[in-house]
């Protein structure tokens, strides 16, 4: 993610402003070129956006809701933008406890399909794609409790995410109660998305083989799999070859952790590039722990560069964070092993980005 800069008054802008803090523009963002835009009124309900002046633009319909500030394509009038024409399903926003937690839901897709858009991966919807479209289904618990609560998960391109976990209290006591270090609505979203583009860039993009060289034989069974793990936890040198403990249950939530982290990872780089960051440690003799972060991560060809700045900069920003009392950003350990991993998604994006039509 990076920052915006307001075309009417030079105010620096965030991805998820609707309007500008200093000159009071509205705002909208045009994900064909990954863009906020503040707007000016074309009439009724037509906007007119400062970076593309030569067009008018509408609104996603969740707009209305304050739960989108994304366009419509251009020359359209399609109801829903490029990331809300994914939602299959949300819950009822008749109730108003609903509409809140909806909202930060909607918060974390957007974010979710903004690097899908920055990496170039195919990003079909069940409309062009009704077999494996990717497809968002939000579904609140059953009022009447239960055992039947709703499980984040994917199948198939749908991705299902429980409207409970964008409740902070309860996330964390899921957090707690898994002995997870890191859980967020962003993460369950990029974690899902992994399960999805296994599916598209793997298993039918004929990558079957060398996929499983390097995360292991995913022909084991995934229940039995799933079994063990909760029941006898993960190894107890996992961190010697993954990037989390759940990523040992099976090479499919191996591949799947290790996916989220590439998407942590570039998408963090980006802010830290538009903050113009650097790392240089005072007490340190070596440049092991140096850091300038001025580069595009979404374009890099080799991984190495984005691991080279991804470990002093966390090491940096873990450390502000214990001077806050606060847990670290950035929890996670990553080996030799697991730093193969992220190449192995790193080469498999790119090769769809050099070649778009072949998943």
């Amino acid at each position: 993610m990076r920052l915006f800069r307001c075309q009417n008054c030079d105010q620096v802008l965030y991805f998820e402003n609707t309007k500008c803090e200093r000159c009071g523009f509205r705002l909208g963002f045009l994900p064909e070129v990954t863009r906020l835009s503040a707007l000016e009124p074309a009439g009724d309900p037509a906007w007119t956006p400062l970076a593309a002046k030569d067009q008018q633009r509408l609104f996603c319909t969740n707009a209305q809701y304050d739960a989108c500030n994304w366009l419509v394509p251009p020359g359209t009038t399609d109801a829903y933008c490029l990331a809300c024409r994914h939602n299959r399903t949300v819950p009822d926003l008749a109730v108003a406890e609903n509409l809140q937690p909806w909202r930060k839901i909607q918060d974390a897709q957007r974010r979710l399909v903004y690097s899908l858009l920055r990496l170039g991966l195919p990003l079909e919807d069940r409309i062009a794609d009704p077999q494996h479209g990717l497809a968002f289904d939000v579904l609140a618990d059953p009022p009447d409790g239960g055992t039947s609560r709703v499980m984040t998960g994917h199948d198939e391109g749908l991705i299902t995410m429980a409207l409970v976990e964008a409740d902070d209290t309860e996330r964390e006591k899921r957090r707690n109660a898994m002995g997870e270090p890191y859980r967020t609505l962003l993460g369950h979203y990029r974690h899902e998305s992994g399960h999805h583009y296994w599916d598209l860039l793997v298993r039918d993009g004929g990558k079957l083989e060398e996929c499983r060289a390097v995360f292991g034989d995913d022909s084991q069974d995934y229940g039995a799999a799933l079994q063990r793990h909760y029941k006898e936890g993960p190894p107890a040198n996992w961190q010697e070859a993954y990037v989390s403990a759940y990523a040992t249950t099976h090479p499919w939530e191996d591949f799947a952790e290790t996916w989220a982290h590439y998407l942590h990872i570039v998408d963090t780089l980006e802010m830290a590039d538009a903050f113009g960051l650097q790392v240089a440690p005072k007490v340190a003799k070596t440049d092991d722990l140096d850091a300038r972060i001025d580069f595009d991560p979404y374009t890099q060809e080799r991984v190495e560069p984005l691991l080279e700045a991804w470990l002093p900069l966390t090491f940096a920003v873990n450390s502000l964070n214990r001077c806050m009392g606060s847990a670290d950003l950035y929890p996670f350990v990553l080996s030799p092993p697991a730093m193969e991993k992220l190449g192995f998604i790193h080469r498999l994006i790119r090769e769809v980005r050099r070649n778009p039509a072949s998943p």
